[in-house]
């Protein structure tokens, strides 16, 4: 008389609870965050304000709130990536070419995938710092 024919079925059963636990439902995704929420963070606010005013040419507020963004904490990545590259032509455009280069090294310490769009590679301007910091 062997024992084992006794516990195969108590073998199956365990097998198919540790298979039905790891089947488990995974957890629930993050919910998602809005646009009202991320104007509550003092540094998105002060990146928003930031890209305005260089789209409406306040270059100097402009310098203003992306460097009090950064200052802030920017959580993003791609965010800190941006409030850099646009200090960058804003220093680039102000002849302090030093700053602009240092600009366009944080935002590609900041995000790795950081990289200027082929017409921002070649502006005349920022164009040739933003190449030499690729060297």
């Amino acid at each position: 008389m062997r024992p084992l024919p006794r516990l195969r079925p108590l073998l199956l059963v365990l097998a198919a609870a540790a298979f039905a636990a790891g089947c488990a439902a995974p957890p629930p995704a993050p919910k998602p965050t809005g646009l009202a929420e991320v104007m509550e963070r003092p540094a998105e606010r002060a990146l928003l304000d930031g890209i305005r005013a260089y789209d409406d040419g306040q270059y100097a507020q402009a310098e203003k709130a992306l460097r009090q963004a950064l200052d802030d904490g920017l959580q993003s990545a791609r965010d800190r990536a941006t409030a850099h590259k646009l200090l960058a032509f804003i220093t680039c455009t102000s002849e302090r070419l030093a700053d602009c280069q240092q600009q366009f090294r944080d935002a590609r310490a900041a995000d790795a995938s950081f990289a200027l769009s082929r017409s921002e590679a070649g502006h005349p301007v920022w164009g040739p710092v933003y190449k030499s910091v690729l060297q």
